[in-house]
């Protein structure tokens, strides 16, 4: 592909030789000759001017380099749509494997490829065009919808209901029991605990993909919900009763605690907890770590536990490390 066929089909404007040619991508400090590489983050900017890759993706105010560049609004995108124009991913034809067990009950739509040891209980509806690779299992009574994908090991446990487009990768568990005991003596602190049967289900709306080892559990009563478009990444835990908005990020190692209630256009950074029952706001954001005991107003950005405005975060950071100073100050003024 040349870089004039590539920036039309970005819709991009080309600042170098229309017929370089242009082979694949890669990072910005290890891209050569007929690559093309992004640059989004002003840290990388100064790479720019020593990078050896055949063309640059970068914003239209981005000042002059040697290297051509492709200019256009969002360049972080046209990279991951550069990406899909070189990587192709392998393809499975419609099929079922002979060591595949599907329940005589279970209703497969068309062009379906079912794999290696996959697993389809009673009662169960797969709509078109679904790819379940080996060592899916699906629970009895699951309804899923068009265009899902499952890679190996992924699990969708009895009744969930799952919309179109929706992407499991490897080991996501959808609808496993949520963590709900009650203590047989609850007046006394050595009472056992008795499990609470989770009678609800876990829902996945459209478009929405669960990734490697994170877990969406299914409700006590009624329903978890995971909105359209909303994305979970690795070792994610969703608890039982929460909902969670149209396109929200959970990333890396979230947890949300039973019956919290997010937010449309939500970010949750890494590692950041949520304590049940609350409820936080349309396009907020918590920075990594963050520990969330109250509820979040819609757009605030938050930080620390618990959690506060990030400017006063950033502050009382700041102050934190210089308190050794401060102290030695005082007890001097003393």
């Amino acid at each position: 592909m040349t870089l004039a066929e590539l920036a039309q089909t970005l819709g991009a404007e080309l600042h170098g030789d229309p017929a370089t040619e242009v082979t694949g991508v890669a990072g910005i400090e290890t891209a050569g000759p007929g690559e093309i590489t992004f640059v989004a983050n002003p840290k990388y900017s100064a790479l720019a001017r020593t990078t050896r890759a055949a063309a640059i993706l970068v914003e239209p105010e981005f000042p002059a380099v040697d290297a051509a560049t492709l200019r256009i609004r969002n360049p972080y995108l046209a990279f991951a749509r550069t990406i899909a124009l070189f990587y192709q991913p392998p393809a499975y034809a419609p099929g079922i494997h002979p060591t595949a067990v599907i329940a005589a009950s279970a209703s497969i739509g068309r062009d379906a490829h079912i794999g290696a040891y996959a697993v389809i209980g009673e009662d169960v509806v797969l709509g078109d065009h679904a790819t379940l690779l080996p060592h899916t299992v699906i629970y009895p009574g699951a309804k899923i919808g068009h265009h899902f994908f499952a890679h190996a090991h992924a699990v969708v446990r009895e009744y969930c209901e799952l919309g179109d487009h929706v992407t499991l990768q490897n080991g996501a568990i959808i609808g496993a029991d949520g963590f709900g005991f009650a203590k047989l003596d609850a007046a006394t602190a050595t009472g056992r605990w008795e499990k609470i049967v989770q009678s609800g289900i876990t829902a996945l709306e459209s478009g929405v993909e669960v990734q490697a080892n994170a877990t969406v559990d299914r409700a006590s009563i009624g329903e978890t919900r995971i909105k359209t478009g909303a994305k979970i990444d690795n070792l994610v835990m969703v608890g039982h009763g929460s909902s969670v908005g149209e396109d929200t990020l959970l990333c890396s190692q979230v947890g949300l605690a039973g019956s919290t209630t997010v937010g449309k256009n939500v970010i949750l950074a890494g590692q950041v907890g949520v304590a049940g029952h609350l409820t936080i706001g349309d396009g907020a954001i918590a920075t990594a770590q963050t520990g969330i005991p109250n509820d979040v107003a819609p757009g605030k950005v938050v930080s620390g536990y618990p959690a506060i405005d990030n400017r006063q975060w950033l502050r009382s950071v700041a102050i934190f490390h210089r308190l050794p100073e401060l102290i030695r100050e005082l007890r001097r003024k003393d």
